[in-house]
């Protein structure tokens, strides 16, 4: 009997769930999660892996659609349903600032912020059209104190005014920024509230940003390796001080991106290479 699952069961907000499919004679899977394609990674002789995102305000329930393909070309739809549950009180971070932090934008600004938002979430969805990219586990781009978390709101001059949708390293201007794995470099830009930015297409949907930089230290088209210098920290854009915030999209929906750190290598690095195996 095939079956399918999702781990885990009440992810939170903003997480990435992995998705585990049995089932026997399999010759190929497909499935869709929050409106995003799932890409199911053969792991073994009866088992395939994805990843499935939870957007930021989903809320109750979630469905994961699977369909396989037999043997015998009989086709067979399964899903899954994970529970979100409510989010917990809001985490709020105090900030005193200038002004011009607060003041909302004029139409020109607006419409620029929207245009860059775009540039984003469009990277996302061209992630969906390469394989995986990566054969290790994710690393997180500095090595230094997390000083903002994911999910948590922004409180400026005591009025919660955005909810931050990345994490935060400390760092000084200057000091490396590295790449959490292998993939090839989709956006060098720099924008209004981000500042400098390249955002790294790991394929699979998998899509990380690096925020704030002063330098860019590689180009579109560039493939990069796990671990590899990539940028500098910096202070560009809408910030208080230097350092990186980190984020990631699984398509155009954005997700925790220490969750990527939490997937084992094995779970997936197996997956991997059975499924290029079979190709």
């Amino acid at each position: 009997m095939p079956r399918l699952t999702a781990t885990p069961a009440r992810p939170e907000p903003g997480a990435l769930v992995r998705l585990t499919l049995t089932a026997d004679s399999v010759t190929s899977v497909t499935g869709t999660m929050a409106g995003e394609p799932l890409h199911f990674m053969r792991a073994g002789a009866r088992v395939w892996h994805a990843l499935g995102p939870v957007p930021v305000d989903a809320s109750r329930r979630l469905i994961a659609h699977a369909s396989l393909v037999r043997a015998s070309g009989a086709m067979e739809t399964l899903t899954v349903a994970v529970a979100v549950p409510p989010p917990p009180p809001r985490r709020t971070e105090p900030l005193k600032v200038d002004t011009g932090f607060t003041a909302p934008p004029d139409s020109a600004l607006e419409a620029r912020i929207q245009r860059e938002n775009a540039l984003a979430r469009d990277v996302g969805r061209r992630a969906h059209q390469a394989p995986a990219l990566w054969t290790q586990s994710f690393l997180r781009p500095r090595a230094t104190r997390i000083t903002s978390s994911f999910g948590s709101g922004r409180v400026f001059n005591g009025a919660v005014t955005s909810r931050h949708l990345g994490v935060d390293f400390a760092g000084n201007t200057g000091e490396p920024v590295r790449a959490a794995n292998r993939g090839v470099v989709a956006l060098v830009d720099s924008f209004f509230l981000a500042g400098n930015v390249i955002y790294i297409d790991h394929g699979a949907g998998v899509v990380t940003g690096y925020f704030h930089l002063s330098k860019a230290l590689v180009s579109v088209g560039d493939t990069v390796s796990r671990g590899q210098e990539i940028g500098l920290v910096g202070a560009t854009g809408r910030v208080t001080g230097p350092h990186l915030h980190w984020s990631a999209r699984y398509g155009a929906v954005t997700v925790n991106p220490l969750d990527l750190i939490t997937l084992s290598r094995s779970w997936y690095s197996g997956a991997l290479s059975a499924s290029r195996a079979g190709r």
